[in-house]
Formats: structure tokens, C-alpha cells, sequence
């Protein structure tokens, strides 16, 4: 007898307090012994998990003690063994991404058609399409006799494949239906909104199907996302393995082809560009792995900040230099730093502050003896090809050297993984920012990429969370910001400052009183999402540095025992330097 239940469900309700309930689930998973993934959201509930069967019915319990899960219905499906590895509970913006905030399945979905009914109406021969809503890879598995695939790598190009559908289907009854449900609840309604007159979605998907008319009118399995691959219509796991390159379902015939390298390639990707990629980027991340494991600025060490004058400059003395060049410090400070003898000239010998320096003169800054403070190295790299990279930058981590950091730095991790080359940064993050960042694999692309960024090409949306409610669902702040900074580096508005704008959109609002903002910053200001955030009276949650009340801490970039900043780059679009083709990147926060 089969020793796990499999269970699936969704449900569309508004929920709140995610993250107590996030950490009250993780608890009584954990201990329960349950493996899968739930994914909570302000618009629902979403979930794959298997355990024993005790342990599922109790987290069925718990569900469903939660308002507007009071009737949470799950898919159960028998298995020999536990088909996932560990358990997830991740808070997501959607539960299913579809990126159309329009479509909201809690307020309104399209006509629920039972699987007997649809049996029915396929027995009668009764003129319907079938549109197969799924990843073309899903599909390989298994479909219904004469059903039409939507045509897509990944449910969030659905709106666009809708455009390509017939124009005479508009008047005719379309049967949605995908793996459980969810992904219809969506894609129905968005086909009623583009003039779809008579739409209909398989209630409960092909698993309930199954479950009630067994294989009827289908050919193949049906693919489920986990270790199983697929169930056949009695609900029992089918005999396939999957590509993890491609994610196409394998026979055993496939498995057994020279043409198949776990995790790298299979018969039907084996010389596509995407596999070789992929495998590139497993060498790649090894590599950055090995440079920041671990941390090279662990070790005490005396750390040499260098600095060059600046053509502007030609004719101040080395002190009155250094002090336009790094304006918080102070001069009083500098004065200081010289007679301790840690500013150097080129020769490594104290500096004279009188002296007169020359555009191009290198000097350095001696830093005593000491570790930098740790940081996230999980860096990921998300596309790279022979001219640029893009990656997700995790928090605390700064870009670039600078502060109490010279070797845990982005730039210096990059450096090494990448050696002979250096790569460089098109823009910047703030050490605490997380999320989306364009880096150019030599100069000659940098040159490429970042007027891009000078000139507002580049499309930028950051995620924020913030601590109150905005009024208005859509403002802007173009309060100029100041040049100078405090000792800790911390700017504020300021009229006489640069000028600066930044457009504000609320996607939720939440009943502990922040609220998520998309925001596009149409100017480059440093710190400018946190200064004008924090100038309208909305700081980002966990901001170490501009505080609410208009406060100022006294640390730019927080430590790993920090409460994270919760700010996000989220989206970037630019062209790329050697198609000249628009290409865009988007990446989700787990706050």
C-alpha cells in the first residue's frame, strides 16, 4: 500500500498577517514531517505537499481554520514514496504569476464546467475547443483528443499568446483546463476581457478529470511538479523521468540516450543555446561560490583605499582634494587621518596635506587593521552571454568597495570567479538593495550599457515595502536631493539639491499597516527610492539609515543580523549591445 498522500489546492480568498502565518506553518510542518511548497499571497493560498496521511489531514485542519479557506478543497493522489526533497512556505504576489492585476479570480472567474459535463459534451461530439492553458513541455505528457496548446514556455506569456488565437474562436464555447484549476481561474477571465463570449474553465483541471472520468477522451499523463512527473488517470505515478535542463518529460528509451546529462542536456535540448547556457551558469556559480567561500575580508588585514585626482581638482593641495572627493568624512576628520600618517602618496609614503596635486596623481587612504563585516555572497546569475550578465544581488552585500568594505564586495567576488576579465557594473544597488543588476563583461560594453542609464533608457521598477498607507494609489515625488551626506553617507531633500523623480504605485495594502509600492525612479540619485520615500513620511521597511519619524540612523549598510530592507530591483529592460534588440528581466522579491 502506498505509505504518502499527495495533496494540491488553491484557493482565492484575501489573506493577511502572512508572515505570522508563514512562520505558524513552517512550524507545524516541520513538525509534522511534511515536504512540498506553499505559496501565500495577499490573493490566496497555493500548495503541494505530501507526508503520511495523519500529518496531511491535520495540515488540512489547520487550513481550513484560516477565513476564506473554510472550505478549502484539496486533489489527493496515493505514492510510494515522498516526492519532494524539503518544505517551502514562501510569501509570492501572486500565488500563480500572471502579472495582470486586472484579473482577480476573488472578485470574479469564468463559468465552472464539471468533468462529467465536459465528458458529456465530448461524448456528444458537441462543437467545443479545448484550450490547453499549460507549458509546452506539460503538454508532451499528455493532453485531451484534439485540444489546442496555448502555445507558451511559461503561464505568464499566456496574455501575449492570446493575441495569436483565432479570431472566429471569440464565438464559439472555449474549455480552459490546466494541471488543478488554478492557472484557468486566470486565464479564463482574461479571455472574457480580449472578447471571448462563451468561456468556460475544467473545474478542478485534468487531476479531477481523472478522478471522476478516469481517461476518457485524454491521451498520455498528466504532468504534476514534483518528483513523479506525472500521474496516470487512475492517479498513480507514471514511469517518466524529466529534463531539468528543458523540463521535458523523458521514457525511460530517453534516459537511456548518450544525448541525456543530468541537469544539462536531453535528445530534445542537447545543442539548444538555453542548455549550454544553463550549464555555463552551474560553472559559473561554482565559481563565484569558491571566490566568496569564505569570505576573503574575514581575515584581518590593513586595506589601501585608492584614489585618483581628478582633472577638476589639478591645484588644491592633497587635503583640500581629498576632502571634495569624499565629502562625509570631514575635514576635520581628513586633518586627523593625515597626522595619523594614513594617507599615502603613489610611493607608499605619508602624504603632505599642503602639497599641490596634479590630474591623474594616485593617492591611498590606510585603513587599520581589521575584518569587514560579513556578507550575503549569494549572488545568482540569471542571464550571461559574451557581453554582459545579468544577476539577482542579495543583501547586505555592497557593490563596490568603499565604508568598512574591500573585499566583501560584489565587484571583488566577480573579479576573481571571473579572472582574466573584470567585469563592471552598468549602475549600482545600495549595499541592502536586493534583486535585479546589469553588469558588462569589459569596458567596451560598459561603455555601451551605462549612457543607457544616463540618457533614461533603461526601463527600472523596483518593489518596496513600506510602513504606512499611502492616500492616493498612484503619486510622485520630485523633491531634488541633497549632494552632500552626513558622516554615515545619508542624504535628504533639499530644494537647492539635484534634481530628481520618482513615480509611486501601491500594489497591496496590508492590515499590519505597510503597504507594497512599485516604484520607477526616472532620475539616479543615490539613496533616492529611500530618500524620498522617507521625505513623504512611507519609509521602506528595515531601512537602517532614514527611519520613520524622519529619524537618521547611524549605519548605511546593516548587518546580516539587520532586519532586511525591504526594497527590491524588480524589473530592468534595456537594449542589448549586440542584437540592439529590447530585452527585459524581471525578478521577484520573497518579502
Amino acid at each position: 500500500m502506498p505509505n504518502y498522500l499527495n495533496l494540491s489546492s488553491y484557493r482565492f480568498a484575501p489573506l493577511a498577517d502572512l508572515k505570522p502565518l508563514r512562520s505558524r506553518l513552517q512550524e507545524k510542518c516541520k513538525a509534522w514531517g511534511l515536504k512540498g511548497t506553499i505559496l501565500l499571497s495577499s490573493e490566496g493560498i497555493n500548495l503541494f505537499v505530501a507526508g503520511e496521511e495523519v500529518p496531511v489531514q491535520a495540515l488540512l485542519s489547520e487550513l481550513r481554520q484560516i477565513q476564506g479557506l473554510e472550505d478549502l478543497t484539496p486533489k489527493i493522489s496515493p505514492s510510494d514514496h515522498q516526492p519532494f526533497n524539503r518544505m517551502l512556505i514562501r510569501i509570492k504576489k501572486e500565488i500563480i504569476a500572471f502579472g495582470i492585476d486586472a484579473i482577480n479570480p476573488a472578485r470574479h472567474t469564468s463559468a465552472r464546467l464539471p468533468p462529467k459535463e465536459l465528458k458529456r459534451w465530448l461524448d456528444e461530439g458537441k462543437d467545443v475547443i479545448l484550450l490547453d492553458t499549460r507549458n509546452d513541455y506539460e503538454i508532451k505528457l499528455g493532453t485531451f483528443k484534439n485540444a489546442r496548446p496555448v502555445g507558451v514556455k511559461h503561464f505568464r506569456d499566456f496574455p501575449a499568446a492570446v493575441g495569436s488565437l483565432p479570431e472566429e474562436w471569440k464565438n464559439k464555447p472555449v474549455v480552459t483546463f490546466c494541471t488543478g484549476g488554478i492557472r484557468c481561474e486566470k486565464a479564463a477571465p482574461y479571455l472574457e476581457s480580449q472578447g471571448f463570449r462563451d468561456i468556460f474553465q475544467l473545474d478542478g483541471g485534468i487531476l479531477n478529470y481523472f478522478a471522476e472520468c478516469g481517461n476518457a477522451h485524454y491521451d498520455g499523463d498528466c504532468f504534476v511538479f514534483d518528483q513523479r512527473v506525472g500521474v496516470d488517470p487512475s492517479l498513480h505515478e507514471s514511469r517518466f523521468g524529466q529534463c531539468f535542463a528543458c523540463l521535458t518529460p523523458l521514457t525511460e528509451t530517453e534516459l537511456e540516450s548518450p544525448l541525456y546529462q543530468v541537469g544539462v542536456s536531453c535528445p530534445y535540448c542537447f545543442e539548444s543555446s538555453e542548455a549550454q547556457m544553463r550549464a555555463s551558469l552551474e560553472r559559473r556559480h561554482a565559481a563565484i561560490s569558491a571566490a566568496s567561500n569564505p569570505l576573503p575580508g574575514s581575515e584581518p588585514r590593513e586595506n589601501r583605499r585608492p584614489f585618483r585626482v581628478p582633472a577638476k581638482w589639478e591645484g588644491l593641495s592633497v587635503l583640500d582634494c581629498v576632502c571634495a572627493i569624499v565629502k562625509h568624512i570631514g575635514r576635520e576628520a581628513w586633518q586627523q587621518e593625515f597626522a595619523n600618517q594614513r594617507v599615502l602618496d603613489s610611493d607608499g609614503q605619508p602624504a603632505d596635506p599642503s602639497r599641490t596635486v596634479k590630474a591623474g596623481e594616485r593617492y591611498f587612504h590606510l585603513y587599520p587593521i581589521q575584518a569587514e563585516p560579513p556578507v550575503n555572497p549569494g549572488i545568482r546569475i540569471v542571464h550571461e552571454d559574451e557581453a554582459l550578465l545579468v544577476l539577482e544581488k542579495p543583501a547586505p552585500l555592497p557593490v563596490h568597495a568603499g565604508g568598512r568594505f574591500s573585499r566583501n564586495t560584489l565587484q571583488y567576488f566577480l573579479n576573481r570567479a571571473y579572472a582574466p576579465q573584470h567585469p563592471h557594473p552598468a549602475h549600482r544597488l545600495d549595499a541592502n538593495t536586493t534583486g535585479l543588476l546589469l553588469v558588462a563583461r569589459t569596458r567596451h560594453f560598459a561603455g555601451q550599457l551605462q549612457p543607457q542609464f544616463s540618457r533614461g533608457e533603461v526601463e527600472k521598477e523596483y518593489l518596496a515595502k513600506v510602513h504606512g498607507h499611502p492616500p492616493s494609489n498612484q503619486f510622485v515625488c520630485e523633491l531634488p536631493i541633497s549632494e552632500t551626506t552626513s558622516n554615515v553617507g545619508a542624504r535628504q531633500g533639499d530644494e537647492q539639491g539635484l534634481p530628481a523623480r520618482t513615480e509611486f504605485e501601491v500594489v497591496t495594502r496590508s492590515d499590519d499597516g505597510t503597504a507594497l509600492l512599485r516604484v520607477r525612479p526616472l532620475t539616479g540619485r543615490t539613496n533616492q527610492i529611500r530618500v524620498h520615500l522617507w521625505e513623504l513620511g512611507w519609509p521602506v521597511v528595515g531601512d537602517q539609515l532614514y527611519l520613520p519619524g524622519r529619524r537618521l540612523g547611524t549605519v548605511q549598510t546593516g548587518d546580516l543580523s539587520d532586519s532586511r530592507l525591504c526594497l527590491h530591483s524588480s524589473v530592468l529592460g534595456f537594449t542589448h549591445p549586440l542584437t540592439q534588440k529590447r530585452v527585459r528581466f524581471e525578478s521577484s522579491p520573497d518579502f
